[in-house]
């Protein structure tokens, strides 16, 4: 019998085995017991497809997030009217606007990090179940209650916000299971549509729910909301798979297959999970890219999220826009912020990143100092536009570089930068809150975009000083994937 070819990253999976007399069983080679089970289940796995493609799985996470996003709008329509009903102070209003947010942002870290170990499916259908259940909570809640019986609901409606906030955290798990889907060479137009378009959601809902609530009632117009997200979540259960290493993983292949296969499946030059939750999250933790990258998400997501909640009593107190006009016109800021991202992914992968970095924390800082000074009606919201422009661009750049930073972690990555980040819309809007009154005057909601331009200003700072840094840092991996393909942490492995 002739010599087996030696395994390479250019063998197909089948001749990874070794030749077998003719009448042999899959799996056997000569000299091999008929118990060897480990010999048995690499051949079979072996001979084995994947189930699903990265396309599919894409479109379906991205409807998934869609979904379960839209938690960020969740108690938009009712605020307003739970202050009245509740005798809500401001305080107590801006928590009961921001617990889905708060949630969702500490939720993406231990979810983002299980991809490691379970693949996306789990910890992505787990969260959209508790998202669903909330829902159906606050649908019971004011069938029952409302409006006449609402004292004394505070805690319980501020339980059903933390609750719905588990949809928002779906984020840092769709972004890992989409990378491990797609080599690095695509990775950018791969996340940036699923964040793009999935971002949208809180602008369409900040249009759609008002309109449902005024057409149909409260009650009917959450229950069409609970509609479509058990519609989205049994088509991602259908439709998405987890990416090829963790279904060979599941039939028995040992470390040696494990890399060999999933490249052979279609994953070659992507990154592979460390196969454990906590060493994804030590293992991201140690790398000063993914703290450089997490402060780089909290200006721009964070920022994002501060400003759709910021803008409408932004617009009214500076401009007395009434109260629907001011929606609109932070729907087109949360729309041109979350689609932006799309094009701009596409546009990472084909360049150098370094100089977009820098150029986008520009854009924010400059184009919130306008809005600071500005008494114009037309300039503020061709600057407002502007700061939504750099930060849809940036949060795509974010993302585009985790998987290059850490591609051994991916999923702690983006559990740690999604995570972290996104608690700028919790904390951003308390900072804006408190510059605005300590100025003073009659443009309190102008005056808080000096915490905008200041957190612009120091991106900038930032990306000066790490391209002058070791390797370690983020902005090393910027260049085109023409002339870095893989990090070189991932070389070898």
């Amino acid at each position: 019998m002739s010599k087996p070819p030696p395994l390479s990253d250019s063998t197909t999976p089948q001749a990874t085995m070794r030749a077998a007399p003719p009448g042999a069983r899959p799996g056997k080679q000569p000299g091999k017991q008929p118990g060897d089970r480990h010999d048995a289940a690499a051949g079979q796995a072996s001979q084995a497809s994947h189930q699903g493609s990265a396309g599919l799985t894409l479109a379906m996470a991205t409807l998934a997030f869609f979904g379960g996003f839209a938690g960020v709008s969740a108690f938009g329509p009712l605020v307003p009217k739970l202050v009245k009903e509740l005798s809500l102070g401001p305080l107590d209003a801006g928590l009961l606007a921001a617990v889905p947010n708060l949630t969702g942002a500490l939720l993406r870290i231990p979810f983002g990090a299980a991809v490691e170990r379970h693949g996306g499916r789990k910890p992505f259908l787990a969260l959209l179940g508790v998202t669903m259940a909330g829902m159906v909570g606050l649908i019971a809640l004011l069938a029952t209650d409302y409006p006449k019986h609402m004292a004394g609901t505070f805690p319980l409606l501020l339980l059903l916000g933390a609750l719905l906030g588990c949809g928002i955290a779906t984020f840092s798990v769709g972004i890992a299971q989409v990378s491990y889907w797609f080599p690095h060479r695509r990775q950018g137009a791969a996340l940036a549509t699923y964040a793009g378009l999935g971002n949208s959601s809180p602008g369409l809902s900040a249009i759609l729910l008002p309109v449902g609530v005024i057409g149909i009632g409260i009650t009917p117009a959450y229950g069409v909301w609970l509609a479509v997200l058990v519609a989205v979540t049994l088509a991602y259960a259908l439709l998405a798979k987890d990416a090829p290493w963790f279904q060979l993983t599941r039939k028995g292949l040992d470390a040696d297959h494990h890399h060999h296969l999933a490249r052979s499946s279609g994953a070659e030059r992507g990154p592979l999970p460390s196969g454990s939750a906590r060493k994804g999250l030590s293992t991201a933790a140690r790398r000063p890219a993914t703290w450089e990258l997490t402060f780089y998400y909290f200006v721009s997501f964070g920022g994002f999220l501060a400003l759709t909640a910021w803008l409408p009593s932004y617009w009214h107190s500076s401009y007395s826009t009434p109260l629907r006009e001011g929606g609109l016109l932070t729907a087109a800021f949360s729309l041109l912020t979350a689609l932006i991202r799309v094009p701009a992914g596409m546009f990472a992968d084909r360049i150098k990143l370094r100089a977009p970095l820098a150029v986008n924390f520009a854009l924010i800082a400059a184009a919130a100092l306008v809005v600071v000074e500005s008494r114009s009606f037309v300039l503020s919201l061709l600057a407002t536009l502007a700061i939504g422009m750099g930060m849809g661009m940036q949060n795509a750049i974010v993302f585009k570089l985790v998987p290059l930073a850490v591609p051994d972690a991916v999923g702690g990555a983006a559990g740690w930068v999604g995570g972290l980040g996104a608690l700028g819309g919790f904390v951003i809007p308390l900072a804006m809150a408190t510059i605005g009154a300590s100025i003073g005057g009659g443009h309190a909601g102008a005056h808080g975009f000096v915490v905008v331009a200041a957190l612009g200003a120091a991106g900038l700072a930032l990306t000066a000083v790490t391209r002058s840094t070791g390797s370690a840092h983020a902005t090393s991996f910027t260049l085109a994937p023409t002339e870095q393909a893989v990090p070189r942490s991932a070389a070898g492995r």
